[in-house]
C-alpha cells in the first residue's frame, strides 16, 4: 500500500517521498494544492475524471479541491509536495 514519508517542511510546504508499489490509491481531494513530481518511473493518474500520465522528471499540480485518484501500474519515485 502506499505509504509515504516526510522528509523536509518549507514553510507550509510538506516534502513527501514515497514509492510506488503499481497498486491503485482511491480518490482523494483536498484543501489545499499538491505537486507531484516523479522522479524515476511513471504515475497514472484520473484527474478531475481524465487520465493523466506523469512521466521522470515531470511535476504535476493539482489544485486545491480537484478529485484525483492513481491509477493501477504506476511505478517509481514520487515526491509530494502538499502546499
Amino acid at each position: 500500500a502506499w505509504r509515504s514519508t516526510l522528509i523536509a517542511r518549507i514553510g507550509d510546504a510538506n516534502l513527501k517521498l514515497t514509492r510506488m508499489d503499481a497498486q491503485a490509491y482511491p480518490d482523494e481531494t483536498h484543501a489545499y494544492a499538491e505537486g507531484l513530481l516523479v522522479l524515476d518511473g511513471e504515475l497514472h493518474l484520473e484527474l478531475a475524471g481524465q487520465p493523466v500520465t506523469v512521466r521522470a522528471g515531470e511535476l504535476c499540480v493539482v489544485p486545491a479541491g480537484v478529485p484525483h485518484a492513481v491509477i493501477a501500474g504506476s511505478t517509481g519515485t514520487l515526491l509530494i509536495v502538499d502546499v
